[in-house]
């Protein structure tokens, strides 16, 4: 019997998506899981400070359009079907921790960088997975 049964892969399409994908994909293997495949756009006013007088769909829109079709090829590159790729907007944390919830998986997967210091203070991605997630979280190091 496995473990885990569905398995959602957390990236940030950065040139270090590979390292997380080929290890869940191997971890996905080992337990006979399905693997969805999910990317967090942040949104374009919450990143430069919602202050700004203009219109930013436009920008909005290109950054969706962009993340998803790079989602599409680590999809076909790695054999996750287009149906279980998803990119939604939000802040990362809570947009992982509502599709864990809403797809019903058992196990969470995200790159970290092993920060030290202040920057282990203010806090990453995987922590704020970590912290608030119902399923299991694993924390792939990335070199």
């Amino acid at each position: 019997m496995s473990v885990y049964k569905k398995i959602l892969v957390a990236i940030d399409l950065t040139e270090e998506a590979p390292q997380v994908l080929e290890k869940a994909v191997e971890i996905g293997k080992q337990h006979d899981a399905r693997l969805l495949l999910a990317h967090v756009v942040e949104p374009v006013g919450y990143a430069y400070g919602g202050d700004i007088p203009m219109d930013l769909s436009e920008l909005q829109d290109q950054l969706d359009k962009a993340a998803r079709e790079q989602l599409a090829a680590y999809g076909k590159q790695y054999g996750i079907p287009e149906d279980n790729q998803i990119v939604t907007v939000g802040r990362p944390e809570s947009e992982i921790h509502h599709l864990s919830e809403d797809q019903g998986v058992d196990l969470v997967i995200v790159g970290s960088h092993g920060r030290r210091g202040i920057q282990l203070l203010l806090g990453s991605t995987a922590n704020g997975v970590l912290h608030g997630a119902k399923c299991d979280v694993l924390a792939l190091r990335i070199n």
